[in-house]
């Protein structure tokens, strides 16, 4: 296969996946890679980790640990779509399109956000009962890490919020960003990068030094989809009729306004489309997080900001695929 059919085939399968997302999602009742990757994370912690072991030989095993895994899965991925390729070119397109769209996360944060959502607005016109907030804290606490069980209605919609905000990143736009710079082989590593450090990047007393290495990756696999999912919600905001210039100033002023220097470039832009603010203390743990203010109070946060939140995520997803698709297309003609 030349070079050029090569990128041609590559791009037919992000569009492709896309498409399978935005159609089935991830339904539970799938075998997902992303499962499987964390299973393989948890059988080497595991395995390496001793009781007594020193910070030094702590990040040792971190790292060990993080090559391995990112090692086997980029070889299963890339040596599993060459042999289907070798076969034929259909049968590559649709192995890799299938790849593509567990990669991606759009339809997937969509109904986990709606989840929530639902409950909230279930007995309008009346204030949400005790038993729906509940039913909303549940649903929250399926998507988020912190402790759920002291948010008010407000904190859940706030977490919900931040949740497609961040995963707004994370879960479609960094995978798209190495779509187009290595096919689902690509999405695949930089999956494996992000579910280690959702699993031991955490800079609590467990994982300080065990996960540094995980963390320190996930913080340069996204350090330039971040930064492109902030700019493509600032556009979102002007396509979806939000706030667009507010979105630019609060991810200009806002969008370091965290202890990663990725979570809060996506935040930003959201709190300022939307008008409110999200972030502030959070508990982690049973521990007290202290975290500053993103986007200014505005308004009140209200139910309706979770689709809202959607919408601009689902519009920076599209415009994002338009440019990787530009991008592909643009490779393509130059290697003809």
């Amino acid at each position: 296969m030349t070079l050029h059919n090569w990128i041609l085939c590559r791009m037919g399968s992000i569009l492709i996946g896309a498409g399978l997302d935005l159609l089935i999602g991830d339904p539970q009742w799938m075998p997902h890679p992303v499962r499987w990757m964390g299973s393989l994370i948890a059988a080497l912690e595991k395995l390496l980790r001793l009781d007594g072991d020193s910070p030094v030989v702590e990040r040792i095993k971190g790292g060990v640990l993080a090559v391995f895994v990112l090692s086997i899965v980029t070889q299963i991925s890339w040596g599993l779509l060459a042999r289907v390729y070798a076969v034929h070119m259909l049968a590559g397109i649709a192995l890799e399109s299938i790849l593509c769209c567990y990669a991606l996360a759009a339809r997937s944060l969509r109904d986990a956000s709606m989840d929530v959502y639902r409950p909230l607005v279930a007995d309008r016109p009346a204030p949400a009962s005790g038993q729906n907030i509940e039913k909303a804290r549940h649903a929250v606490s399926m998507i988020v890490g912190r402790d759920t069980t002291v948010l008010d209605q407000k904190g859940i919609i706030r977490a919900a919020v931040e949740t497609v905000a961040e995963n707004t990143a994370d879960g479609v736009i960094a995978p798209l960003f190495y779509m187009m710079l290595g096919g689902a082989a690509g999405a695949m590593a930089y999956k494996a990068v992000n579910t280690m450090d959702s699993m031991i990047g955490y800079k609590n007393e467990k994982y300080q030094y065990f996960g540094t290495v995980a963390a320190r990756l996930d913080d340069a696999a996204g350090f330039i989809p971040a930064r492109l999912s902030g700019l493509l919600l600032v556009a979102a905001a002007g396509l979806t009729g939000m706030d667009a210039a507010g979105a630019w100033r609060i991810f200009k002023r806002d969008r370091y306004a965290h202890k990663s220097p990725n979570s809060a470039q996506s935040e930003s832009a959201c709190a300022g489309a939307l008008g409110v603010q999200l972030a502030g203390d959070a508990v982690y743990f049973g521990q007290v997080v202290k975290k500053p203010f993103i986007g200014d109070p505005t308004r009140e946060i209200e139910a309706e900001d979770i689709p809202r939140a959607n919408r601009l995520m689902f519009a920076a997803s599209g415009l994002c695929l338009v440019l990787v698709t530009v991008c592909l297309v643009a490779a393509a003609l130059v290697m003809r």
